[in-house]
């Protein structure tokens, strides 16, 4: 069996009761980063082996896990944070192991784009999850282009170095309208933001950006 379980994404207490008897019984652990998940094992004395599954690695390692899926072991996948599968190189160990027809359970639990959107309080029957913007100006400006022509909630992730930015970007496109930006979501400094991104913009350039955002519009 093949467990895509979901880690915390920031308070280590965050975690199912089932997610941690996964973790503990199955015989092995593939992370995105084996030194950032040991500090949740450690936390929870688990000591199953672990193995890095990231970016790089991901086509050899996922060939290696499968092989050990194909033997009858049981592996969890998880990722730094969150839900694997979702902006992360799992997508591609899950997508091999469906095509294998190997089983596969998920085992719920803490996904940062939907603390935000419930928090953020704007409508959550209908939204759209643009997972990152572009990374290069005018590719971004044409992809919130886009998105301003729904009408849906929209939800996507941004970093701390282009939050400034893309703010910069929503209030040409999308004027004044009132958004939320969250940080750090259930850490020590979580803030949530209720503002228009113009004020947004001129607030983090006196105050320098730190940690993962997620904005609604």
């Amino acid at each position: 069996m093949l467990y895509i379980v979901a880690t915390p994404i920031g308070n280590l207490k965050d975690i199912t009761l089932r997610a941690l008897e996964v973790l503990k019984s199955v015989g092995l652990i593939a992370c995105e980063d084996t030194r950032h998940t040991k500090i949740l094992l450690d936390h929870y004395g688990i000591k199953t082996p672990t193995t890095s599954f990231f970016q790089h690695n991901r086509f050899v390692k996922a060939e290696y896990i499968l092989g050990l899926l194909k033997n009858g072991s049981d592996v969890a996948l998880v990722s730094d944070a969150g839900m694997p599968g979702v902006l992360d190189p799992g997508y591609n160990l899950i997508n091999l192991a469906v095509k294998n027809n190997i089983d596969i359970t998920v085992i719920p639990g803490a996904t940062a784009f939907v603390n935000a959107l419930v928090i953020s309080g704007r409508p959550a029957h209908e939204f759209v999850f643009a997972g990152f913007l572009p990374n290069r100006p005018i590719s971004r400006k044409n992809r919130l282009k886009e998105l301003a022509k729904l009408k849906y909630t929209i939800v996507f992730y941004e970093s701390c170095h282009r939050i400034i930015q893309t703010l910069g970007d929503i209030k040409e496109i999308f004027g004044e309208k009132e958004i939320v930006c969250t940080r750090e979501l259930t850490k020590k400094f979580e803030e949530v933001f209720r503002m228009s991104a113009g004020q947004l913009e001129e607030h983090f350039k006196k105050n320098k950006p730190r940690g993962e955002f997620v904005v609604i519009i």
